[in-house]
């Protein structure tokens, strides 16, 4: 199945989710009323989250004449995505990382950490950035905020239909009471939340492949992503935290087991898997 309709497909069950708690509320109103908290907070956050994801990681913005070869490399990259050179930010972080933010191509911008810049070679630096502007090029942001507002409307409303039918609401017999009230509390943000994760680790399959196609080259990404995954892991970053995670191109905390399940990226072993699988066919 193809990124995109998997894509479709898990936005499609999220909305779905959202519909089927809000009737369970009893009415639009309730629907509505948590829709818009939900779509609120994310609409602060699509307009100004390259502002906020900047400032934590301490990024600082360079241009030609301070960044030569990461400006040449993008500018090229972009020409051949046709989408507008972003900006460039540098974060001073030994460990190897990078991301791409903004609500569209003419507002993007991009961070590579120090370490990236002293650990990668040309080809796997370009693999690299080609990743982060084919997020640019798919509009990854806005398919994320999508996801965080329906996660969100559905977190909401679950937590009041949860409350109503714990404590007495209408709806207590007709919804199993107390246990029913638990499951919503419980299981449904959580089934939200894994659906709003596998949308995300779909688009960094897409954007890698993206990636492969932009520089012709798959193999320059497969060994960047190798190099990530040692990295990542024995190099702590600073100002990494949960709430920026997604946005790298490897996830900056580190974590095994049942975390991977709640991993915003896929598995690194498969990503480069799926770029050599690619090597003769570009």
């Amino acid at each position: 199945m193809g990124n995109a309709v998997k894509t479709v497909l898990l936005l499609g069950v999220l909305t779905g989710l959202l519909l089927a708690i809000g009737d369970a509320l009893g009415g639009r109103q309730g629907l509505i009323l948590a829709l818009g908290i939900a779509g609120l907070m994310n609409f602060v956050g699509y307009f100004f989250s390259d502002k906020i994801a900047l400032a934590m990681h301490h990024a600082q913005p360079v241009d030609e004449r301070e960044a030569p070869e990461l400006y040449a490399v993008v500018a090229e990259l972009a020409q051949r995505a046709g989408i507008p050179m972003p900006r460039l930010y540098v974060i001073p972080e030994l460990q190897p990382n990078a991301f791409a933010t903004g609500r569209s191509p003419k507002h993007a911008a991009v961070a590579v950490t120090e370490g990236l810049l002293r650990t990668m070679n040309r080809a796997e630096l370009a693999g690299v950035l080609a990743h982060e502007l084919a997020h640019v090029k798919n509009r990854d942001i806005l398919t994320a905020s999508i996801a965080a507002t329906l996660a969100g409307a559905i977190t909401v409303l679950a937590r009041m239909v949860g409350y109503a039918l714990m404590f007495g609401g209408r709806d207590r017999e007709d919804n199993g009471g107390a246990l029913g009230g638990i499951f919503l509390l419980i299981v449904a943000p959580i089934a939200a939340l894994l659906i709003q994760l596998a949308i995300s680790r779909s688009r960094e399959y897409a954007a890698d492949e993206k990636a492969a196609r932009l520089t012709g080259n798959p193999m320059g990404l497969a060994s960047a992503l190798r190099k990530l995954a040692a990295l990542t892991e024995r190099v702590p970053m600073e100002t990494a935290q949960p709430a920026t995670a997604s946005l790298m191109i490897a996830n900056p905390l580190s974590g095994g087991g049942l975390m991977r399940l709640f991993s915003t990226h896929p598995p690194i072993e498969e990503r480069i898997a799926r770029l050599e699988a690619m090597v003769g066919r570009l």
